[in-house]
């Protein structure tokens, strides 16, 4: 009896030690165990914006939602909220694969729409106006926006044009304002925070050199111009235009006294000034670089200058004598105008 108790013991014991034999076995000198490997962290995933949601290493899940939403949820763009609601683009804006450059509050104020009631004072197809003319009918991330040229897109508003500048990915010009916050995903789109209210123009160059009764002489100038002049000074182009404007006191200064002497000059000689205030693309004043020389319509070129924040101009024939931009960037429906305080000489 004790000799077959003594055996089931050797055998228990015999099954425990090599049970336990890979432990004893992973245990070093020191009675310590190897550590357990651990997975290092990984980049994170990104999913594709409007596919579901956004991770970041060390943070919180983010939801990607609707561009309404979107806009709903951030409090800088509480007023945009505001059109929205009151144009009733929801649908629209709501839209997948398209790019929003949404307006902050302060932009509304600098505008005109000090705060929401002054946005629903305002009659709804003006503001359906006004928001589409800050939608691109195609997904436009900053890194697809080209470095160091003027691009015009082609905004949801009929025949209505926005100017985009990208300097570097942190520094993007649209018409007169900035990307302050860009590649926020929402379903399907983008939305770019800007600092400026993108307002659609009503009248072209022509017309908005019409109404400005600083600028007669040059109107003058421009019904003196030949049919091709005219022609280059009206014309609708993908790109847009840009207009230098000299004032009445600068066409005085060049030797043009009144509206009579600007009627009796040569015409070729017209046509030839003022195609040299011409550039066949649209830039905005924060978009001119020191020191370069920019192409004119009329084949020839002006150097732009900038210090300060002022923006010069010199023509060829100045000498050193620069035009001041004294009113920058006075958008036309095809195309934006600088008033300038000489006129520039070929």
């Amino acid at each position: 009896m004790f000799r077959s108790i003594c055996s089931g013991i050797y055998r228990t014991t015999a099954v425990l030690f090599i049970a336990t034999a890979p432990f004893l076995a992973s245990c070093d000198k020191n009675g310590t165990t190897d550590p357990t490997p651990v997975t290092p962290p990984t980049s994170g995933t990104t999913t594709t914006p409007g596919t579901s949601t956004t991770a970041t290493p060390g943070s919180n899940t983010t939801t990607v939602v609707a561009s309404v939403s979107f806009i709903a949820q951030n409090t800088s763009l509480s007023l945009l909220n505001a059109a929205v609601l009151r144009a009733g683009l929801t649908d629209e804006i709501n839209k997948a694969n398209i790019t929003i450059f949404a307006p902050t509050n302060e932009a509304f104020a600098a505008g005109g729409f000090a705060d929401a009631a002054a946005i629903n004072a305002a009659p709804v197809a003006d503001l359906q106006r006004l928001l589409r003319n800050h939608i691109v009918n195609s997904r436009i991330d900053r890194s697809a926006i080209p470095t160091g040229v003027n691009t015009t897109y082609q905004t949801t508003l009929a025949n209505s044009t926005i100017s985009v500048y990208k300097a570097s990915i942190s520094d993007i010009s649209v018409n007169n304002g900035k990307i302050t916050q860009g590649d926020n995903p929402t379903t399907g789109s983008v939305v770019h925070l800007v600092s400026r209210l993108l307002t659609p123009a009503t009248v072209n160059l022509t017309d908005l050199v019409k109404s400005n009764a600083n600028l007669s002489f040059l109107a003058a100038a421009i019904a003196r111009a030949d049919a091709a002049t005219q022609a280059a000074i009206n014309a609708t182009s993908s790109t847009g235009m840009t207009l230098f404007a000299p004032t009445n006191d600068a066409f005085k200064a060049a030797g043009y006294a009144d509206v009579a002497a600007i009627q009796a000059a040569s015409q070729s000689t017209i046509s030839n000034l003022l195609l040299y205030h011409v550039l066949k693309f649209s830039a905005f004043s924060q978009t001119f670089q020191n020191g370069a020389d920019v192409a004119t319509a009329q084949g020839t070129t002006v150097r732009t200058n900038v210090a300060n924040g002022k923006v010069t101009i010199l023509g060829k024939g100045n000498g050193t004598s620069v035009a001041n931009v004294t009113t920058a960037d006075q958008v036309a429906s095809n195309g934006v105008v600088h008033i300038i305080d000489r006129v520039l000489m070929p």
